[in-house]
Protein backbone atom coordinates (compact mmCIF):
# COMPACT_ATOMS: atom_id res chain seq x y z
CA UNK A 1 0.00 0.00 0.00
CA UNK A 2 2.89 2.34 0.63
CA UNK A 3 4.08 1.47 -2.88
CA UNK A 4 0.68 2.55 -4.22
CA UNK A 5 1.02 5.95 -2.53
CA UNK A 6 4.34 6.70 -4.20
CA UNK A 7 3.27 5.25 -7.55
CA UNK A 8 0.08 7.30 -7.69
CA UNK A 9 2.01 10.35 -6.52
CA UNK A 10 4.35 10.04 -9.48
CA UNK A 11 1.31 9.91 -11.75
CA UNK A 12 -0.04 13.14 -10.27
CA UNK A 13 3.31 14.90 -10.71
CA UNK A 14 3.54 13.71 -14.32
CA UNK A 15 0.03 14.89 -15.18
CA UNK A 16 0.70 18.23 -13.51
CA UNK A 17 3.61 18.74 -15.93
CA UNK A 18 1.36 17.61 -18.77
CA UNK A 19 -1.20 20.27 -17.85
CA UNK A 20 1.58 22.88 -17.64
CA UNK A 21 2.71 22.09 -21.19
CA UNK A 22 -0.86 22.12 -22.53
CA UNK A 23 -1.49 25.48 -20.83
CA UNK A 24 1.67 26.86 -22.46
CA UNK A 25 0.45 25.68 -25.87
CA UNK A 26 -2.93 27.33 -25.37
CA UNK A 27 -1.38 30.53 -24.09
CA UNK A 28 0.56 30.86 -27.36
CA UNK A 29 -2.29 30.09 -29.73
CA UNK A 30 -1.90 33.56 -31.29
CA UNK A 31 1.92 33.67 -31.22
CA UNK A 32 3.43 34.01 -34.69
CA UNK A 33 5.43 30.95 -35.72
CA UNK A 34 4.89 29.17 -32.38
CA UNK A 35 5.34 25.39 -32.36
CA UNK A 36 3.48 23.34 -29.78
CA UNK A 37 5.08 20.82 -27.43
CA UNK A 38 3.97 17.49 -26.05
CA UNK A 39 5.14 15.55 -23.02
CA UNK A 40 6.50 12.03 -23.43
CA UNK A 41 6.37 9.64 -20.48
CA UNK A 42 8.29 6.54 -19.38
CA UNK A 43 7.43 3.92 -16.79
CA UNK A 44 9.72 3.68 -13.80
CA UNK A 45 11.79 0.79 -12.48
CA UNK A 46 10.02 -2.48 -11.72
CA UNK A 47 10.25 -4.61 -8.61
CA UNK A 48 10.59 -8.24 -9.68
CA UNK A 49 8.97 -10.52 -7.11
CA UNK A 50 9.36 -13.58 -9.30
CA UNK A 51 11.20 -13.70 -12.56
CA UNK A 52 9.87 -15.47 -15.64
CA UNK A 53 11.34 -18.96 -15.89
CA UNK A 54 11.78 -19.33 -12.12
CA UNK A 55 11.77 -22.98 -11.09
CA UNK A 56 8.72 -24.04 -9.09
CA UNK A 57 9.17 -27.66 -8.17
CA UNK A 58 9.46 -29.63 -11.37
CA UNK A 59 8.15 -26.79 -13.52
CA UNK A 60 9.15 -23.23 -14.34
CA UNK A 61 6.94 -20.15 -14.15
CA UNK A 62 5.77 -19.17 -17.65
CA UNK A 63 5.45 -15.52 -16.64
CA UNK A 64 7.03 -13.35 -14.01
CA UNK A 65 5.58 -11.26 -11.21
CA UNK A 66 6.54 -7.59 -11.38
CA UNK A 67 5.15 -4.40 -9.88
CA UNK A 68 5.96 -1.01 -11.33
CA UNK A 69 6.80 2.14 -9.43
CA UNK A 70 4.95 4.72 -11.49
CA UNK A 71 5.78 7.11 -14.30
CA UNK A 72 8.12 9.96 -15.06
CA UNK A 73 8.27 12.64 -17.80
CA UNK A 74 11.00 11.69 -20.29
CA UNK A 75 10.97 14.66 -22.68
CA UNK A 76 8.97 17.57 -23.99
CA UNK A 77 9.16 17.29 -27.76
CA UNK A 78 8.45 20.32 -29.92
CA UNK A 79 6.40 19.55 -33.01
CA UNK A 80 7.39 21.56 -36.08
CA UNK A 81 4.33 20.84 -38.19
CA UNK A 82 3.36 23.87 -40.31
CA UNK A 83 0.86 26.40 -39.06
CA UNK A 84 -1.79 28.07 -41.17
CA UNK A 85 -0.97 31.33 -42.95
CA UNK A 86 -2.66 34.64 -42.22
CA UNK A 87 -2.64 37.41 -44.79
CA UNK A 88 -1.45 40.77 -43.46
CA UNK A 89 -0.84 42.82 -46.60
CA UNK A 90 2.49 44.02 -45.19
CA UNK A 91 5.28 43.15 -47.66
CA UNK A 92 7.81 42.85 -44.79
CA UNK A 93 5.75 40.07 -43.17
CA UNK A 94 7.19 36.82 -44.48
CA UNK A 95 5.99 33.26 -43.84
CA UNK A 96 7.94 30.11 -44.59
CA UNK A 97 5.98 27.53 -46.56
CA UNK A 98 7.80 24.31 -45.76
CA UNK A 99 11.00 23.53 -43.88
CA UNK A 100 13.43 26.20 -42.76
CA UNK A 101 14.23 28.92 -40.25
CA UNK A 102 15.34 32.52 -40.44
CA UNK A 103 18.74 33.16 -38.87
CA UNK A 104 19.16 36.24 -36.68
CA UNK A 105 22.07 37.74 -34.77
CA UNK A 106 21.68 38.30 -31.03
CA UNK A 107 23.23 41.29 -29.21
CA UNK A 108 26.05 39.07 -27.85
CA UNK A 109 27.05 38.08 -31.38
CA UNK A 110 25.61 34.57 -31.23
CA UNK A 111 22.98 33.34 -33.65
CA UNK A 112 19.43 32.17 -33.12
CA UNK A 113 16.69 30.85 -35.36
CA UNK A 114 13.02 31.70 -35.76
CA UNK A 115 9.93 31.00 -37.81
CA UNK A 116 8.52 34.44 -36.97
CA UNK A 117 8.79 36.52 -40.13
CA UNK A 118 7.23 39.76 -38.86
CA UNK A 119 10.21 41.86 -39.91
CA UNK A 120 10.72 45.61 -39.66
CA UNK A 121 13.22 48.15 -40.96
CA UNK A 122 15.52 49.79 -38.44
CA UNK A 123 16.85 53.35 -38.68
CA UNK A 124 19.62 52.26 -41.07
CA UNK A 125 17.31 50.35 -43.39
CA UNK A 126 18.29 46.86 -42.23
CA UNK A 127 15.70 44.13 -41.87
CA UNK A 128 15.27 43.22 -38.18
CA UNK A 129 12.94 41.27 -35.93
CA UNK A 130 10.43 42.90 -33.57
CA UNK A 131 13.20 42.95 -30.92
CA UNK A 132 15.66 44.65 -33.28
CA UNK A 133 17.79 41.56 -34.01
CA UNK A 134 19.47 41.70 -37.42
CA UNK A 135 18.60 39.13 -40.03
CA UNK A 136 21.56 36.99 -41.17
CA UNK A 137 22.88 37.60 -43.77
CA UNK A 138 22.15 41.30 -43.48
CA UNK A 139 19.35 42.59 -45.70
CA UNK A 140 19.36 46.32 -46.40
CA UNK A 141 16.60 48.27 -48.14
CA UNK A 142 17.23 51.94 -49.04
CA UNK A 143 15.02 54.31 -47.03
CA UNK A 144 13.76 55.95 -50.24
CA UNK A 145 12.71 52.61 -51.77
CA UNK A 146 9.07 52.16 -52.73
CA UNK A 147 6.81 49.26 -53.65
CA UNK A 148 8.95 46.70 -51.77
CA UNK A 149 8.43 43.10 -52.85
CA UNK A 150 9.87 39.81 -51.55
CA UNK A 151 9.73 36.89 -53.96
CA UNK A 152 9.21 33.20 -53.11
CA UNK A 153 12.98 32.74 -53.52
CA UNK A 154 13.71 35.47 -50.97
CA UNK A 155 14.90 38.01 -53.55
CA UNK A 156 13.96 41.56 -52.57
CA UNK A 157 13.04 44.10 -55.21
CA UNK A 158 11.81 47.68 -54.99
CA UNK A 159 11.29 50.87 -56.93
CA UNK A 160 14.16 53.33 -56.66
CA UNK A 161 14.03 56.58 -58.62
CA UNK A 162 11.22 55.13 -60.69
CA UNK A 163 13.13 51.98 -61.70
CA UNK A 164 12.66 48.42 -60.42
CA UNK A 165 15.86 47.15 -58.79
CA UNK A 166 16.87 43.94 -57.05
CA UNK A 167 18.42 44.08 -53.61
CA UNK A 168 19.61 41.51 -51.08
CA UNK A 169 18.22 38.01 -50.72
CA UNK A 170 16.73 36.32 -47.66
CA UNK A 171 18.14 32.84 -47.05
CA UNK A 172 17.05 30.00 -44.78
CA UNK A 173 18.59 27.44 -42.45
CA UNK A 174 17.47 23.82 -42.12
CA UNK A 175 18.17 21.12 -39.53
CA UNK A 176 17.88 17.37 -39.97
CA UNK A 177 16.55 17.19 -36.39
CA UNK A 178 14.76 20.48 -35.58
CA UNK A 179 13.37 18.88 -32.40
CA UNK A 180 16.89 19.27 -30.99
CA UNK A 181 16.56 23.05 -30.98
CA UNK A 182 16.24 24.77 -27.62
CA UNK A 183 13.53 27.40 -27.22
CA UNK A 184 14.93 30.54 -25.58
CA UNK A 185 11.81 32.73 -25.74
CA UNK A 186 10.94 35.67 -28.00
CA UNK A 187 10.05 33.17 -30.76
CA UNK A 188 13.73 32.16 -30.97
CA UNK A 189 15.55 28.83 -30.92
CA UNK A 190 19.18 27.98 -30.24
CA UNK A 191 21.27 25.16 -31.70
CA UNK A 192 22.17 22.68 -28.97
CA UNK A 193 24.40 20.45 -31.06
CA UNK A 194 21.67 17.81 -31.20
CA UNK A 195 20.03 19.16 -34.33
CA UNK A 196 21.95 16.92 -36.70
CA UNK A 197 23.11 18.23 -40.06
CA UNK A 198 22.76 22.02 -40.39
CA UNK A 199 22.54 23.73 -43.77
CA UNK A 200 22.85 27.52 -43.81
CA UNK A 201 22.45 30.10 -46.55
CA UNK A 202 19.87 28.09 -48.47
CA UNK A 203 17.97 29.83 -51.25
CA UNK A 204 14.24 29.44 -50.52
CA UNK A 205 12.79 26.74 -52.74
CA UNK A 206 16.06 24.81 -53.00
CA UNK A 207 16.04 21.95 -50.48
CA UNK A 208 13.90 24.07 -48.15
CA UNK A 209 10.62 25.95 -48.03
CA UNK A 210 9.59 28.98 -50.05
CA UNK A 211 8.64 32.42 -48.75
CA UNK A 212 5.22 34.05 -48.82
CA UNK A 213 5.40 37.84 -48.59
CA UNK A 214 2.45 39.57 -46.98
CA UNK A 215 1.65 36.54 -44.80
CA UNK A 216 2.53 35.32 -41.29
CA UNK A 217 2.59 31.76 -40.04
CA UNK A 218 0.23 31.21 -37.14
CA UNK A 219 0.83 28.81 -34.26
CA UNK A 220 0.29 25.14 -35.06
CA UNK A 221 -1.84 24.79 -31.91
CA UNK A 222 -5.28 23.23 -32.39
CA UNK A 223 -7.43 24.54 -29.54
CA UNK A 224 -9.92 21.65 -29.62
CA UNK A 225 -7.12 19.08 -29.62
CA UNK A 226 -5.43 20.77 -26.66
CA UNK A 227 -8.72 20.95 -24.75
CA UNK A 228 -9.27 17.21 -25.26
CA UNK A 229 -5.71 16.54 -24.08
CA UNK A 230 -6.37 18.71 -21.03
CA UNK A 231 -9.50 16.72 -20.14
CA UNK A 232 -7.60 13.43 -20.49
CA UNK A 233 -4.77 14.74 -18.29
CA UNK A 234 -7.24 16.01 -15.70
CA UNK A 235 -8.99 12.64 -15.52
CA UNK A 236 -5.66 10.86 -15.17
CA UNK A 237 -4.74 13.24 -12.35
CA UNK A 238 -8.07 12.56 -10.63
CA UNK A 239 -7.73 8.76 -10.86
CA UNK A 240 -4.22 8.95 -9.39
CA UNK A 241 -5.64 11.00 -6.52
CA UNK A 242 -8.33 8.36 -6.06
CA UNK A 243 -5.64 5.67 -5.90
CA UNK A 244 -3.86 7.62 -3.14
CA UNK A 245 -7.15 7.98 -1.28
CA UNK A 246 -7.89 4.26 -1.61
CA UNK A 247 -4.38 3.31 -0.41
CA UNK A 248 -4.74 5.68 2.54
CA UNK A 249 -8.09 4.18 3.52
CA UNK A 250 -6.61 0.67 3.34
CA UNK A 251 -3.72 1.74 5.56
CA UNK A 252 -6.26 3.21 7.97
CA UNK A 253 -8.17 -0.05 8.09
CA UNK A 254 -4.98 -2.00 8.79
CA UNK A 255 -4.01 0.48 11.49
CA UNK A 256 -7.35 0.11 13.23
CA UNK A 257 -7.41 -3.69 13.34
CA UNK A 258 -8.26 -5.16 16.72
CA UNK A 259 -7.55 -8.65 18.04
Amino acid sequence: MMRALWTAGSGMRAQQLNIDVIAHNLANVNTTGFKKSRVEFQDLIYETMRGAGTRQGNASAPVGLQVGHGVRPAATQRLFSPGSLQETGNPLDVAIEGAGFFEVELPDGSTAYTRDGSFKLDADGFLVTSDGYLLVPEVMIPPEAEDISIGPDGMISYLLDGEREEGDQITLVTFSNPAGLEAIGRNLYRDTGSTGMVEVGLVPGENCGTLASGYLELANVQVVEEMVSMIVAQRAYEISAKAIQAADEMLGMANNLRR
